[in-house]
């Protein structure tokens, strides 16, 4: 369920906006707020399924964009390789001492910052 969540979530910060306001705030309550689908019905005063109903269609949704955009493997797939840019620099930094080299790794370390966001 955690790769799920962190999949869906990941996918609403980027096309978030495209849902119905009603299913960013049952989407909000199910995976931000950890209720469960019983607790939004009865605060919304609809049915469970109804409930689910909204977020499959959400999730839906959100999955048809990224299948169609990318946009959200894009960015994990930047992620991975700055991080792994930074694992180098620090092994290079510890093994190359001078002052020119070590100038040009904290130029990369900024531009992989900024590569992230």
């Amino acid at each position: 369920m955690a790769d799920r969540t962190l999949q869906m979530t990941l996918l609403y910060d980027f096309y978030g906006e495209l849902l119905t306001d009603r299913q960013r705030e049952l989407f909000d309550l199910y995976y931000n707020e950890d209720l469960s689908l019983a607790e939004i019905a009865q605060q919304y005063g609809i049915s469970r399924q109804g409930v689910r109903a909204n977020l499959m269609h959400a999730e839906k949704t959100l999955l048809q964009m990224e299948e169609k955009t990318g946009f959200a493997a894009g960015f994990e797939q930047r992620q991975s390789y700055a991080a792994r840019g930074g694992e180098i620099i620090r092994t290079l930094r510890e093994s190359h001492g001078d002052e020119k080299t070590l100038a040009a790794l904290d130029e990369l370390e900024r531009i992989l910052d900024v590569m992230k966001g």
